[in-house]
Formats: structure tokens, C-alpha cells, sequence
């Protein structure tokens, strides 16, 4: 017992320590944690055992993670994208099975091993590429979609193979019935669970929803979650095959997204536990001594799949551009090619040198796949000729729009809040261009008549030719703080009098974007409050004259008397806990150090903390006067973040 304490107080530490490393460098954890268990585990350390038990418990990590694709699993998504998904992305994964099987079979390895090999390296990472396209806003980009959809079909091929991966590695020699039979148990068990579950779900979901129990709930999501897993494994499949049916069952029901937010952290632990599994596989010796061979298979990794998801993407009509960084996208390897290679592994029907250079260069392309994100529109400009082009023609289209305008106001994105300050533009007769990359909206807004083309507001060349240096001002509609950073940037840089409207999700970006340079930043939920405030005074009987007053004060104190609320449990947070602004009380009783001091002795600034009222006797005073002196009773009003608070919080009771 105390052994298995001390093992797991080891790895919750360098969890820890490595995942924030790994942060600090913009890296994925998912590395960190094959790190920790390569450094650890037998072949290195030897501080964790290579136990049945502990790969037993890893594997959840893997059911809560295919839990996790199945939530986002959508026949409705699949159909809209279905040309993309089944035509792209079934000829990328089937062709580079194939290739790499033909590869495996001619360097020496068992048709088994190569096809297990290959499966591996077919897949990419669904989660560093989906969070990429994201941060640069390429989803709806012509290769945002290709990437997307070749996400999509891995994700779900990963299903049958974990099933075909056991079949194959029987020791028989004729696998003809054994893979009959397990597509035939695959097919009733799914058929039943599907059938049943797609009727019981919903109403059962209701029935432990209607006792509004968030222990409850929780505990019905890792029934129905690790019941259905046992299920598929006791037929003989696979646990993870389980897990994907029930997050696509629940995925049809409206408590999807609450269950996605509750299963997360179990989802992310186990499955960071499984990579440091993954890691412990890892044999540093073995890699060291065929590093040259790690390195021949990394390239070749990266070559064949960029040849093969190019030459798909050009099949299916796209242009040379989208093709090459579609390839440069989807090259690098994945977090379930993991999972197949660890089944290779448990099942030994590879060589242990194949396996340990193989997860070596799947691990060293993840490590560099966001650097060939980063380079691939360089790389692109570079070499393919046409792009110069296209990106000439976008250029033209834009400057097009704007060539006949004069002191008008560039929307960058429009969506929602980029139409309606459109249609309030047209409305008093200003012009406007407005930008967006959305080919679907562009068309169907400008067939309509709305000036706006397709293109990057985030680019400079973009901007000019939306006539930024004959504008009246700019306005970011999106909520993107990076995206209206690099915005600002552009403007700052060409034309610094230009006034730029930003927008962003409440005060915590408030600063950062009038620093950036930002005239004005309208932060939805402190606008939305502001709204409701003055309806209400109004309705109350307050005359509209101080009403528009009181707004108006609020606005030009840059929302100051509005800034921070106090968080609860139930607050959902947009961002790390350490980064958002908050507001803290604290009570100073009899012997607190701060008492009989004035504010501005204190020097809170210093650590970036604001008092914002202070509450004597039943009397609450917002934003006291740098000379007032604190009192015992006193209860103190304080803005900042977390950290910034505590040490304050020191400060006023210890003098720390």
C-alpha cells in the first residue's frame, strides 16, 4: 500500500512539474507525459514497473478519450462533409496503409507488423491540428475544411482497426473466420446497442437530470460510460469501442455539452496517464543506437504522407496551394497512433526495435508539426508558383471593393455583429468593406448586396487593399483577442491615426487591447450589463436624462466601477484561473497589519492590485480616496488575479 502511494505521489509530482514545463513552451502535455514515462519507466529510471495493472488503468485514459470523440461524433456532420470526409480522408488513410504496409513488408517486417505499423502512422493529431486551425481562424479555410475532414475519418477508422488489429495478430493460419467472426460480433453488438440505446438514452438522461444532482449526473455518465465499455469487451472487441458508442449515443441527446465539461478532467488525467505508459515503452538505449534509423523514418513518415494527402487533395479538385498545405498540415503522426502501436505491442506481432523507432519518430513529428504549420504559408509562397497568383487575385478583389470608397470603416469579420453594424452603416449612409473567410457567408452577403469579400484581415497586404490608408477607422467584430492583436499591429504600423474599435468577452483583455493600441474595446458582458442596468432604471421611473448619464460615466470610466466579479463554483472559466481578473473581500479583524494605515501606504498598486470599496459600518464606498485611513471591522474590496490577491491578501493581515 504505501509502495503504490509513493508511486503515485511520483508520478502526480512530475505530472506536474513536466506538463508545466511543457506549457511554458507552447508544446503539447501529450509530449511531456511520453517524456516522463520514457525517463521513469523500466528501460530508463526504473522508478515506475511496467505492470498489467498500470496498462489496465492507462487503457481507460484511452476509453474516456474515444468517450470523447464519440460526443463529437455527428451523422448530421458527417453527411454535410461526407465528400471530404469518406472521399479525402478514407483514400489518405487507406492509401497510406497500404504504401506503408508495402514499405514494412520490404524492409523485412511481417505483412502483421507492417499493417499495424502503418495504421499508426496513418493517423495525425486531432487535437494539436483542430486547436491550430483555431488560434490562426482557418476552419473555414479551403484546406481548414480538407484537414477537418481527414481529421474526422481518422478519428472514426480508428474504431474498426482497434477491432482488425487483435483479428489479425491470432496465431492461425487462416484468419478468414476469425475476422468473420469478429465483424459479426461487431456488427450485433452494434446493432443492439445502437438500437436500444439510441430509444433509452434520452429519457433516461431526463429521469437523472430531473433529480438536479451533479453527483447523480456524474455518476450516470461513468456508468453508462465504462458499462458500455465492458459490454464491447466481454463480446470480445475492444473497451474503446464501447466508450465511442456511448459519448455517439449521448451526443444525440441536449446534455451533451454538460457531459463533455464533466467528463473532462478524468478524460484528460487517464489519458495523460496512458501516454506516460506509452513513454515507459519507449527503450532510450534502442532509439540512441538507431537514431539514424529514427531520423530515415521520420522523414519518410513526413514525405509519404505529405506526397499522399497532396496527391488526394488535388484528385478531389483542389487547387496546388490547398493541396500542399493540406500535406504539410496532416505529415506528422498523432495521439492514436499510440494506441494502435500499443496494441501491436500487447499482442507482439512486431519486432521490438520496429515498435520502439516507430513510436520514436511518431513522438519527434509531433514535436515538430506546429513548426510546419507555422512555415507551411512560406513554404507555399515559395515553391508553388500559383499561390502568387491567387493571392494577387484575393488581393485585387478586395481592392476592388474599396477603390471607389473614401473615409470608410473596414469590419473586420462578418458575423453576427459584423451585419449589424452593416446594416446600422447603411442605415446612416457611411460606407464600409468588410472582410471575412468564410467562403459560404462571402457569397451568399455580397450576392445580396452587402460590400464584403473574402480575405484575412489578419494580413497587412489584406488591409491595404480594403483601403486602410483612406479609412475612418477599423473595427474588429470577432471575438479573438490574437486575431485583433495582429489587427492592431497591421494598423499601428501603416497608419497609427486610425481609430480601431475592438471587441472582446468581458474586461480581462480590456487592457491588453487599448494598450495594443485599441481606441475603444467593448466588452460583451460588461455592454450586455450595462444594457440591462439602464432598462431597468429606467422602468423604475428614473429620468432618462441621468439613465444616459450614468452610461455614459460608466463608459468614459473605461467600465472601472464594473470591473471583476466574485467567482463561484458554477462560473465557467474562459480562461486558466491565473490569467482572469476577479474580485476578493477580506475582512480586517483586530491585529490585521493594515489597520490605522492609509491606502496609498500600503502600495497594492505595486503588485497589481485595486481596492475597489471599501465597506465600514453597514456603508459601502466605491473607490476610496488614496488617503483613507483603514480601521479594524473594515471589509475590502479587491481586483485582481488570483496570485496578485494572495500576496495582497499577505500583505494586509501579516505585512508580508
Amino acid at each position: 500500500m504505501h509502495h503504490a502511494l509513493e508511486l503515485l505521489l511520483l508520478l502526480l509530482a512530475a505530472a506536474v512539474a513536466v506538463v508545466a514545463l511543457f506549457r511554458s513552451m507552447n508544446l503539447p502535455p501529450v509530449l511531456g507525459y511520453l517524456a516522463m514515462g520514457a525517463m521513469l519507466g523500466p528501460n530508463a529510471a526504473g522508478l515506475v514497473p511496467d505492470t498489467a495493472q498500470a496498462h489496465y488503468l492507462a487503457e481507460f485514459g484511452v476509453v474516456f478519450l474515444m468517450f470523447t470523440i464519440g460526443l463529437e461524433f455527428s451523422l448530421g456532420r458527417l453527411f454535410a462533409m461526407k465528400r471530404l470526409v469518406f472521399g479525402l480522408g478514407g483514400l489518405q488513410v487507406v492509401l497510406t496503409i497500404l504504401v506503408g504496409t508495402l514499405i514494412g513488408k520490404l524492409l523485412g517486417l511481417g505483412g502483421l507488423a507492417s499493417f499495424a505499423l502503418a495504421a499508426a502512422m496513418a493517423m495525425s493529431s486531432t487535437a494539436v491540428l483542430s486547436k491550430l486551425l483555431a488560434d490562426r481562424m482557418q476552419l473555414d479555410t479551403p484546406h481548414g475544411r480538407e484537414v477537418l475532414g481527414v481529421l474526422l475519418f481518422q478519428d472514426v477508422a480508428v474504431v474498426p482497426l482497434l477491432i482488425l488489429i487483435p483479428a489479425l495478430g491470432q496465431k492461425t493460419a487462416d484468419l478468414a473466420p476469425i475476422l468473420a467472426w469478429a465483424a459479426l460480433k461487431a456488427v450485433v453488438v452494434l446493432t443492439v446497442l445502437l438500437f436500444l440505446g439510441h430509444r433509452l438514452m434520452r429519457p433516461w438522461f431526463h429521469m437523472v437530470a430531473s433529480r438536479r444532482s451533479s453527483e447523480l449526473f456524474m455518476l450516470n455518465i461513468l456508468l453508462i460510460t465504462l458499462g458500455l465499455a465492458w459490454i464491447t469487451e466481454r463480446a470480445g472487441l475492444s473497451l474503446a469501442l464501447g466508450a465511442f458508442l456511448a459519448g455517439m449515443l449521448i451526443s444525440e441527446t441536449e446534455f451533451r455539452f454538460q457531459v463533455e465539461e464533466d467528463i473532462k478532467p478524468f478524460r484528460d488525467v487517464l489519458l495523460g496517464f496512458f501516454m506516460v505508459t506509452v513513454g515507459m515503452f519507449l527503450n532510450v538505449a534502442v532509439i540512441a543506437s538507431n537514431f539514424l534509423m529514427v531520423l530515415g523514418v521520420l522523414v519518410a513518415l513526413l514525405v509519404i504522407k505529405f506526397g499522399i494527402v497532396l496527391a488526394c487533395s488535388r484528385l478531389f479538385k483542389a487547387s496546388t496551394g490547398t493541396a500542399v498545405r493540406s500535406g504539410l498540415w496532416l505529415c506528422a503522426g498523432g495521439e492514436f497512433g499510440f494506441v494502435l502501436l500499443t496494441q501491436a505491442g500487447d499482442l507482439d506481432i512486431g519486432s521490438a526495435r520496429a515498435l520502439q523507432v516507430t513510436v520514436a519518430a511518431l513522438v519527434l513529428s509531433m514535436l515538430i508539426a506546429p513548426l510546419i504549420v507555422q512555415l507551411s504559408d512560406r513554404i507555399v509562397l515559395r515553391f508553388v508558383t500559383s499561390e502568387w497568383l491567387l493571392r494577387s487575385m484575393e488581393l485585387t478583389k478586395v481592392a476592388a471593393q474599396s477603390i471607389a470608397t473614401e473615409k470608410h470603416v473596414i469590419i473586420c469579420g462578418y458575423g453576427r455583429s459584423g451585419q449589424y453594424l452593416a446594416r446600422f452603416l447603411e442605415q446612416e449612409e457611411l460606407t464600409y468593406v468588410a472582410l471575412d473567410l468564410d467562403p459560404d457567408r462571402v457569397r451568399s452577403a455580397a450576392s445580396a448586396g452587402d460590400t464584403v469579400v473574402f480575405g484575412d484581415c489578419s494580413r497587412r497586404e489584406t488591409l491595404i487593399a480594403a483601403g486602410l490608408m483612406r479609412a475612418s477607422a477599423v473595427v474588429v467584430s470577432f471575438n479573438d483577442v490574437q486575431a485583433a492583436m495582429r489587427v492592431l499591429h497591421h494598423v499601428q504600423s501603416v497608419r497609427p491615426d486610425v481609430p480601431v474599435v475592438a471587441r472582446a468577452a468581458d474586461d480581462a483583455d480590456l487592457e491588453t487591447l487599448l494598450n495594443a493600441g485599441a481606441v475603444e474595446v467593448v466588452p460583451e458582458m460588461l455592454e450586455t450589463s450595462i444594457m440591462l442596468a439602464s432598462h431597468v432604471l429606467a422602468l423604475i421611473g428614473m429620468p432618462l436624462s441621468r439613465v444616459i448619464r450614468s452610461v455614459r460615466d460608466i463608459r468614459n470610466q473605461r467600465y472601472s466601477v464594473m470591473r471583476g466579479f466574485f467567482h463561484g463554483t458554477s462560473d465557467a472559466a474562459d480562461r486558466p484561473d491565473a490569467l482572469q481578473e476577479r474580485l476578493h473581500s477580506i475582512s480586517l479583524q483586530a491585529g490585521a497589519y493594515a489597520i490605522g494605515k492609509r491606502l496609498d501606504a500600503l502600495r497594492l498598486e505595486d503588485i497589481h492590485v485595486t481596492v475597489t470599496a471599501i465597506r465600514r459600518r453597514g456603508i459601502r464606498g466605491v473607490n476610496p480616496a488614496p488617503d483613507t485611513q483603514l480601521e479594524s471591522g473594515d471589509v475590502l474590496v479587491l481586483l485582481g488575479v488570483p496570485g496578485d490577491l494572495s500576496v495582497a491578501e499577505l500583505k494586509l493581515l501579516k505585512g508580508g
